[in-house]
């Protein structure tokens, strides 16, 4: 995508792309859920829409339908995780199967002075996510085109959005946490899962202490009913 495109998008209110056959629905306020947002980050959550719009008639990583309620079922939805925990400045965080790029856009944008770490091993999907980075000027992301399990750092936290069932999940992170801790809760794993999920949590043993929060309780959209931010603590 050439570079006078990208500074189209962040020049102007109005799309530039042909991305009419999306439907668009109401721009969410997420300063009315995060005051402490700044009014270029508003800027910047508000112009994922558009960039995803064009890529997504590209390269398909969001479907058709659920694309009517990007704001709330993707960009809203990866910022639950800063409802349950607000990233100390210089935390390093890995987003596995990070797929378009949630939740780690997202809260990217959210946590400027916080380092993220992309990962997904489908190579479509992290090319979307490296236009998205570019157009915003997203400095705190790097991307990699890998399995995680094949990813040798250690982070802060790692983030992710039900990529697979926990108990499969958490082996695939073993030797990825910092041993020292700078964040309120202890290093671990942040995982975004909806639905029933007890039967999956049984599956965890104790040591690890799952703690659920439900984002019904900080969004009122009857989306979110469901929807749960799971806490493994790892270190």
């Amino acid at each position: 995508m050439p570079n006078q495109c990208h500074s189209c998008i962040l020049t102007r209110n109005k799309p530039i792309y042909n991305i009419t056959k999306y439907k668009h629905t109401t721009m969410i306020d997420y300063k009315q859920y995060f005051p402490e947002l700044t009014s270029k980050q508003q800027t910047k959550l508000h112009k994922l829409n558009d960039l995803y719009a064009h890529w997504n008639s590209q390269i398909n990583v969001i479907s058709r339908k659920d694309f009517e309620h990007f704001d709330e079922r993707h960009v809203l939805h990866s910022l639950g995780i800063a409802k349950v925990m607000k990233f100390a400045k210089g935390s390093k965080i890995l987003d596995v199967g990070t797929g378009g790029g949630f939740p780690g856009v997202p809260l990217a944008i959210m946590y400027p002075d916080v380092q993220f770490h992309l990962v997904d091993s489908i190579g479509k999907k992290i090319k979307v996510v490296n236009e998205v980075v570019t157009a915003l000027d997203l400095k705190n992301i790097r991307t990699s085109h890998e399995r995680a399990e094949n990813i040798h750092e250690q982070y802060d936290f790692v983030v992710s959005r039900a990529v697979t069932r926990m108990i499969k999940f958490m082996p695939w992170m073993k030797g990825k946490f910092y041993a020292d801790h700078k964040n309120d809760f202890k290093n671990g794993i942040l995982y975004l899962k909806g639905g029933e999920i007890d039967e999956e949590l049984n599956e965890v043993p104790a040591k690890f202490k799952p703690s659920v929060f439900n984002l019904k309780d900080y969004f009122e959209s009857e989306f979110f009913d469901t929807k749960k931010v799971v806490y493994f603590r790892m270190r």
